[in-house]
């Protein structure tokens, strides 16, 4: 299995999975995460929703595939947790700015 490159806010992002105080530090303040047709705005909306989900469905992500779309940073990564259809391959569209993530959307 190769290893991947990701840019470290993105790394940081799959690596804080389960600690919304690391998951914070990724994010630019005003950033925005659109997932599952909901829209979070703010740093603290974000890892209030991201931290739910983590007790929620005790979900680990294993990245497999990254590439570069215009602009953004296209992920994709097995998760596997409590809910159906676990296991489940999801694309992470990461968008950067000065080092932080500025915008995120999770799809199927």
């Amino acid at each position: 299995m190769r290893t991947l490159m990701l840019p470290e806010p993105i790394a940081q992002y799959f690596a804080s999975a389960h600690n919304p105080e690391a998951l914070a530090k990724c994010f630019k303040a005003d950033a925005i995460l659109k997932d599952d047709g909901h829209t979070y705005e703010g740093v603290q909306s974000i890892t209030a929703f991201l931290g739910a989900a983590s007790v929620k469905y005790n979900a680990t992500t294993e990245p497999f595939d990254k590439r570069d779309d215009d602009g953004y940073h296209v992920v994709r990564a097995k998760v596997t947790g409590d809910f159906p259809g676990s296991p489940a391959n999801l694309t992470y569209r990461f968008g950067l700015d000065r080092g932080l993530i500025d915008s995120l959307e999770i799809n199927a």
